[in-house]
């Protein structure tokens, strides 16, 4: 390809944050990255489920530099706090993982909104994640060789750019039938 190749730091030197760490694949990553020594960023927005994440690690590891940030990324005010609180705890970030995400609703199931008034697959799928990785940028930037892995499934599906609020023909299954413009 002829451009410059960086190379990333060794895992047991990194440090790596994972959203949506207190379940799922999140969790499955974040404990296997902390039991390779990284050094984990657990987020998560249920308390108890993120402080037995961390006794696990810790437990597991024998290493107390794991942290949990909890914030709901249904809410931008709450993804601003998550950003602060990494900026202000940490001098690098050498990998943002932006796993988190709301799969589709239950047909039949009413449309939900987020705190902001956006659709909720709408504000933690896409607007959260966009945010909080442009408030963490810099520290990335100045963390380079750094990484940004946006994790997808196939729960999650295309945003339809003429209705992202998803307030036509919503059936709680999304996305909607008959979507005309998707990604």
């Amino acid at each position: 390809m002829g451009g410059k190749r960086t190379v990333m730091r060794p895992l047991d030197r990194q440090v790596i944050l994972v959203t949506g760490a207190t379940d799922g694949l999140g969790r499955e990553l974040a404990r296997r990255l902390a039991a390779a020594g990284a050094t984990v960023l657990l987020h998560g927005r249920n308390r108890a489920r993120g402080e037995a994440l961390l006794r696990e690690i810790r437990g597991a590891t024998g290493d107390h530099r794991a942290s949990l940030h909890l914030a709901d990324l249904a809410s931008l005010a709450e993804v601003r706090r998550l950003a602060d609180d990494v900026l202000g705890s940490r001098d690098r970030l050498d990998v943002l993982v932006n796993n988190v995400g709301v799969g589709p609703g239950r047909p039949g199931a009413r449309r939900e909104v987020s705190r902001d008034g956006f659709e909720l697959r709408f504000a933690v799928n896409y607007l959260a994640l966009f945010l909080l990785t442009r408030l963490l940028r810099p520290l990335l930037v100045r963390s380079a060789p750094a990484r940004i892995v946006n994790v997808a499934s196939a729960g999650q599906a295309s945003l339809d750019l003429d209705d992202p609020m998803l307030e036509r023909g919503y059936d709680g299954a999304w996305p909607t039938a008959g979507a005309s413009s998707r990604w």
